[in-house]
């Protein structure tokens, strides 16, 4: 036994990152950034706490139209991403809406208008992240945004070619899916329990080669199923935790070992991607990458719907 947490032990060798909408969770838990969601905010928006701020973003207004719909959920994630921000020192991650993922400009003019509702509520750029789906042209679109001085989080990345490419466009963040890439390899029989975990492998992977190639993208592990995941990958730039496994942590006084950090033991064995045909080509090899990346994308949108349908609803109350 240790007279610190785990939780506290792994805040001294990784940035803790709450992946969560849940006010009460952030406030317990005390994580440096924040990180967000449609699913999170759908999930936030039945929340009493958010009653009051909801009741304000759909007052007066219609809603009768796609556009006003998808307006007014980008006003109550930047509500939501406000009232994070007075609980955190640093970041919180917006998300751009997901049925954008294969629209490069739809991204960029999308982004920098929750760049500016930001603006519009006294929060600068510096404090907000803008995650974008780690599809070809959403990478496009974080290039693009990162030259505006709009630093981006490359999400839903699920192999090495979507962190390469994402670190070549010159993302600061990636947040490889951990858990999800577990799941895949359950449901298609392709896992043994003595086997190694497939999504800490791959996290592990792009970790060590981003640190041998000098890479500035930060590596944010995400999508955890269970702390053994996440002690794992002790020592990570950063973890995004949901409130559940942040407070099996705090509650677990066993030793927390680093497992990652100092130099690298491999260059890696990663080609770079050359243009938009071998990335494309590269990750349709993968199969694990190409349909978690798709299921990502169609459930994100399923749950931005829901979400919009929900507002509607409230303001035709």
């Amino acid at each position: 036994m240790t007279a610190l947490s785990k939780l506290d032990q792994l805040r001294v060798m990784t940035t803790v990152v709450a992946d969560t909408g849940d006010i009460e969770g952030i406030a317990r838990y005390r994580p440096e950034d924040a990180t967000t969601n449609p699913s999170l905010l759908l999930k936030a928006a039945q929340s009493p706490h958010y009653q009051t701020l909801i009741a304000t973003c759909v007052a007066n207004a219609r809603l009768t139209t796609a556009r006003e719909q998808a307006q007014c959920c980008d006003k109550l994630a930047v509500t939501i991403g406000c009232e994070i921000l007075r609980l955190i020192p640093g970041r919180v991650s917006t998300e751009v809406d997901a049925r954008l993922s294969f629209d490069t400009q739809g991204t960029v003019e999308r982004a920098l208008q929750l760049v500016d509702r930001y603006a519009e509520a006294g929060i600068g750029a510096e404090r907000i992240l803008i995650k974008v789906a780690g599809t070809w042209e959403g990478i496009r679109a974080v290039a693009e945004l990162e030259k505006r001085g709009i630093n981006c989080n490359v999400t839903l990345l699920f192999n090495v070619v979507q962190a390469m490419t994402a670190a070549d466009a010159g993302a600061y963040l990636i947040s490889p899916f951990v858990g999800r890439i577990l799941d895949w390899h359950l449901a298609n029989n392709a896992h043994r329990a003595e086997d190694p975990d497939p999504g800490v492998a791959s996290v592990r992977e792009i970790y060590q080669l981003y640190k041998a190639r000098h890479y500035a993208t930060v590596v944010m592990g995400a999508s955890f199923r269970n702390t053994g995941q996440i002690e794992a990958l002790a020592g990570c730039d950063r973890l995004t935790v949901s409130p559940a496994l942040l407070e099996q942590l705090s509650n677990d006084y066993g030793s927390l070992t680093r497992r990652l950090g100092g130099v690298p033991d491999t260059t890696g064995d990663a080609l770079p991607v050359d243009g938009e045909v071998d990335f494309r080509q590269r990750l349709n090899q993968d199969a694990m990458a190409t349909e978690k990346l798709s299921e990502g994308i169609r459930l994100f949108i399923r749950d931005q719907e829901n979400l919009e349908l929900l507002l509607t609803k409230l303001a035709n109350k």
